[in-house]
């Protein structure tokens, strides 16, 4: 079985499709998000050291940082649930009809 036999089969080309779409979209997601994060750090600081309410230290700036920490461990939570589902079901297709 060669290579070409592979990339043609349209389970594969569904499988590295659907990884694709979900990879890039996680990934602007993230990036989109942290970018605003930088922009707000740059050209707005005031507004992220502004306590959350009268009489905190805790600012919004923290709890912006602490939520983008969280998003990354969520949307990589939600790629291994993938990965560990759907891709992995696909891969399993594959290789069944390969043999």
């Amino acid at each position: 079985m060669d290579l070409q036999t592979i990339q043609n089969h349209p389970a594969f080309k569904q499988l590295a499709s659907e990884r694709a779409r979900l990879g890039v979209g996680m990934s602007i997601v993230m990036a989109a998000t942290y970018f605003t994060y930088i922009v707000t750090v740059a050209f707005w600081p005031r507004l992220l050291g502004l306590p959350l309410w009268d009489g905190t230290v805790i600012t919004w700036g923290f709890l912006i940082g602490v939520s983008l920490i969280g998003l990354g461990f969520l949307l990589t939570a939600i790629y291994v649930r993938r990965a560990n589902s759907r891709f992995d079901r696909l891969s399993q297709h594959l290789l069944e009809d390969l043999r």
